[in-house]
């Protein structure tokens, strides 16, 4: 047989590779794509397209009809009904009259912030100057926001309600997360017993726990309630009171989620090198010096990681308010979660859209700041 008709063989390439081991070499070059490709499409399909496709209901009055839903095209008004119409006060909270003291406080904010941006010029390039702008844009309306509201003696709406929840709540759940995770890294007696106690709450269902937190926090059978006759406040309801019963879904949130930190601020403080530790303690370190010097720097972007994690978890909360409260009383404990979701119970899908797309924008913008300017700086300073 010829080497022509050798090379004309099915199977045979014509440098003569078999057909079979050039589609291996194939596969192999490209076998991170075959395994990212499912992947990204369950992405494309469930993650991306409904986003993207939510946009035509925020921008939309939508109606149900005999033939399925009617779109007509209304602009931004569902965004501008939030800010400026109807829903002005439950989403902003009330803003006026503003106090001498209210405004005091915003121009005294405003001012740090802007002198803050106004020294970026220099240490950044145009593409940060422009993250840094938008930063500033929004800490100076939320600024505007919190003085017209609560510094006036007004009330806050489910923007500030969901940022408390946020803010507050990540901090309290951190610090303690963390200093029930450095007590359990300690040689202590009995600390696997407390690692597993510490760690049920984050196995119960936020339904349940919703649930428990309302009888816990019963003041007529709960087990406070003979505390609470004692202090005299037999006649004290916290769910009639808005800022107490906002106090009462942060340490429910609280109580479910201070379990993630400690887990995870736990894995990262047993990690630390101990030739480290000893080191220091043979040089006559004190306790605190060893905490600040060595273990902090290392579990430092553990620690800013699982902040960032539960922060931006923190902005979806939705099941607590609506378990225990209803989002009462009237709608102080009410977050943005749960107001989209009232509101597209109501089929308002439109502004349900919209309230959805102005909470990602908040949470994209606080979230992304926090991440660049503290985060980032303290890991540098800690490296330094």
């Amino acid at each position: 047989m010829s080497s022509y008709e050798n090379i004309r063989q099915p199977g045979i390439s014509p440098a003569g590779v078999p057909f079979r081991e050039r589609l291996g070499e194939w596969v192999d070059r490209h076998s991170g794509t075959f395994f990212i490709a499912p992947a990204v499409t369950l992405i494309l399909i469930f993650a991306i397209f409904p986003t993207i496709y939510s946009i035509f209901f925020a921008l939309s009055r939508v109606r149900f009809t005999g033939d399925g839903l009617k779109f007509r095209y209304v602009g931004f008004r569902n965004f501008a009904k939030q800010f400026f119409g109807s829903s002005e006060v439950h989403f902003l909270g009330r803003t006026d009259p503003v106090s001498i003291f209210g405004y005091a406080v915003f121009a005294a904010i405003a001012v740090a912030v802007l002198v803050w941006l106004w020294r970026s010029r220099k240490i950044t390039t145009w593409v940060g100057m422009i993250g840094r702008t938008i930063s500033a844009a929004m800490a100076i309306f939320l600024a505007w926001i919190l003085c017209a509201s609560l510094v006036s003696g007004n009330s806050i709406g489910t923007l500030y309600t969901t940022l408390f929840y946020v803010l507050v709540g990540c901090t309290l759940q951190f610090v303690i997360g963390t200093g029930l995770a450095f007590l359990c890294s300690q040689p202590i007696s009995g600390k696997n017993f407390f690692r597993v106690i510490f760690f049920i709450p984050l196995m119960i269902t936020p339904l349940g726990v919703g649930y428990a937190m309302r009888m816990v926090a019963d003041v007529t059978k709960g087990p406070f309630q003979p505390f609470l006759n004692f202090v005299g406040l037999e006649e004290w309801v916290w769910s009639a009171d808005a800022w107490s019963a906002r106090f009462m879904m942060m340490v429910s949130d609280s109580w479910q989620w201070i379990p993630f930190i400690f887990i995870c601020m736990l894995a990262a403080l047993e990690n630390i090198p101990r030739d480290h530790v000893e080191a220091a303690q043979v040089d006559g370190a004190s306790s605190f010096q060893i905490f600040r010097e060595i273990t902090w720097p290392q579990v430092l972007p553990v620690a800013v990681t699982v902040l960032l994690i539960r922060m931006i978890e923190a902005f979806k909360i939705v099941d607590l308010p609506n378990i225990m409260t209803g989002g009462g009383p009237g709608s102080a404990t009410e977050s943005m979660t749960l107001n989209s979701m009232y509101i597209w119970r109501a089929n308002d899908l439109g502004s349900s859209a919209a309230i959805a797309y102005l909470l990602l924008i908040l949470t994209v913008v606080i979230c992304a700041s926090f991440f660049n300017y503290v985060v980032v700086g303290q890991i540098r300073k800690a490296r330094a």
